[in-house]
Parts: structure tokens; sequence; C-alpha cells
């Protein structure tokens, strides 16, 4: 009691499901803990290499590996439309009509969201420079099921199909949303990087399942326990499940942070990896109902800007993009709904 200097407090949950507790007293900047570690803001990484998972700017890694198959996606549709005889209608915006797909950066389209992120995986696997791994992800080692694996299970490149389904079986039966999804794809990819290791068919099923673990628990406010994962794998121990997540955690350096330029820069590149391999997101007219609902949404967020320049001393008429959250400009796009 009293301890300013803490920045964190751990309290035994009282329901069935974790609650996370708001943290009251964070470290600013600069400042040093009392077991000096270095804030995060501040940790960087030992090579030159920009880390996907935190900067912005950097290219993913599924993106890079999946290259080759999204040039030939391109070039295939266009020669697709080039060959045929009459090309296939496109639904376009127009004056008195507008097609929006339900999928969203901040409410992303689940199941095409999973198909997306098991492409991703999929390319992961297929496109990998070594066969670098660690003890806690092999199957061999530690099995997913009392049956074990075969004596070549780690020859054999898993298909897209067989990737979905095992994420779409832990996604449905522990109630996960789309967004989890994405952090799902950013943990891996993070874990990747900061292990030095590769992701390949004797380890893929137990990093995705840490992954899925630690953003399930990182996204949602009523997270699924380790527990509960037993009971849809219902031949995994609590015991492993809980070593999984430990090592994943001491893997990742214990930085769980995903900025939200970093969210929104692989939302998109999924999109793109979508596009590639004909995963379309179908469009609907714009409904009155939804144009309000988005029209309501525009104007909350244009108080909490207008709030904010307000408060940071800047002139009502300036523009937006003077308009600073966190040293990090905030930019958005204008849409006219009638």
């Amino acid at each position: 009691m009293g301890n300013k200097t803490s920045c964190c407090s751990y309290s035994s949950p009282q329901t069935s499901h974790r609650v996370i507790i708001p943290i009251d007293h964070t470290l600013t900047e600069g400042e040093n803990s009392i077991s000096n570690l270095q804030h995060i803001s501040e940790r960087e990484a030992d090579d030159g290499d920009a880390d996907p998972s935190q900067d912005p700017t950097a290219k993913t890694i599924f993106i890079e590996r999946s290259k080759v198959a999204i040039e030939n996606g391109m070039i295939r549709r266009k020669s697709q439309h080039q060959i045929a005889d009459i090309r296939p209608l496109k639904k376009s915006s127009s004056c008195s009509t507008i097609y929006l797909d339900d999928s969203t950066v901040s409410q992303p389209n689940l199941k095409n969201t999973v198909k997306c992120v098991a492409f991703a995986i999929y390319y992961h696997i297929k496109n990998r420079d070594s066969d670098r791994t660690i003890d806690i992800f092999d199957e061999k080692l530690h099995p997913l099921t009392r049956d074990g694996v075969s004596d070549d299970y780690d020859k054999h490149n898993p298909e897209h199909r067989q990737i979905y389904k095992f994420v779409r079986v832990l996604f449905n039966a522990a109630q996960l949303t789309a967004e989890c999804a994405i952090i799902t794809l950013v943990y891996l990819e993070r874990l990747l990087t900061y292990a030095e290791l590769d992701i390949q068919p004797s380890n893929w099923k137990r990093i995705v399942l840490g992954a899925i673990l630690l953003a399930s628990k990182v996204w949602d406010d009523q997270a699924v326990w380790n527990v509960d994962y037993c009971q849809i794998l219902k031949e995994i121990t609590v015991e492993d499940m809980n070593e999984l997540e430990r090592q994943f955690l001491e893997l990742l350096q214990f930085n769980i942070n995903v900025p939200s330029s970093v969210y929104a820069k692989y939302y998109f590149d999924l999109r793109t990896l979508a596009e590639a391999n004909d995963l379309t997101f179908p469009s609907e007219p714009l409904s009155k109902d939804r144009a309000q609902k988005l029209e309501a949404m525009s104007r909350v967020m244009e108080d909490k800007y207008t709030a904010e320049a307000l408060k940071n001393g800047l002139k009502k008429w300036s523009s937006l993009d003077n308009i600073s959250n966190g040293g990090i400009a905030c930019r958005r796009s204008v849409a006219i709904l009638s």
C-alpha cells in the first residue's frame, strides 16, 4: 500500500472468466521502474530491420512471402478479363446508390477475416526460408491428441483448408471476434521475429494456438480461460496450456502492445491477400438505417476531435491535421451522407 511507483496490480478473479483490470498508475516515457526495466516505448530491436508487428511503415511478413501469389493472382484475373467475351459485372457506387461490404477496419467480417489469416499462415509455411523451431511448439514433443503424430508429420505442408478448419473451430467454440484474428496474426509474426523461428508443419498448430490464446486474453474483456480451451481440444492438459502461454509470453518479451496503426496495416494487407486469392467481400447497397448509424458515428468523432482541439488551445477552425494524439497526427476521411 502506498507504493506509487508500481505500474500494475493483481487481484484474484471473482467470476468464471478473467476480468481485465484497468491500470491506474503507469510509468511515463523515459521513467525507470523500481526494477530498472526499460519502458516499452523505448525498446528497440537489436538488428536494423524494422519489426512489422510494431512499425506501421514496415511491410508485413506474410505479404512479402505471398508476393508471388499476389502478383500471379492479379495477372490471372487480368488475363481472364481479356479472354472472356463479357467481363463480369462489378457493382459500382453512383450518386443514388452506395455499395459497401460488411467488413470495416473497426468491425471486420469474421468468416472472411479468419480465411485471410489462414491464407497468411499458409504462405508463411509454404515460403519459409528455414526450419528453425523450439521444443515447446513441436507437436511430436507436445501432441494435441492422444494418438500423437505420424512419423512424417514434419514433411508435408498443410493446405489452406486444413489451417482454416483448425482456426475456425477454435474461433467458433470460443466465440472469438474478427479483431482477435488480426491480433493473432500480429502476435504470430512478432513471435517469428523475436524468437527467430519458422512456422512449419511440425509446429504450426501450437504456434497458432498460443497466438489465439494470448490474443483472446488481451483483446476480449471476458477472455477464454486455459481450461476452456481444454474443453475444445479435449486431449490437451491445462498444464500444457499454461506452459505454452508462459513461454509464448517470454519469447515475446512480454510485449503484447499492438498500436492501432499496426492493426490497420494488417487489416488492409489481409484485404489485399484476399483479393489476390479471389476471396470477395460481398457488397450491399447502403441502407438508410446504416447510413444514419455511420452519420451518428461521424458526428461523435467530430465532437471528440473538436473538444480535443479546444483543449489543446487550437482554434476551432484549425485543420484536423494539426490535432495530435500522443504525438501522432490524426486524420480521417470525410464522407457526405444524404
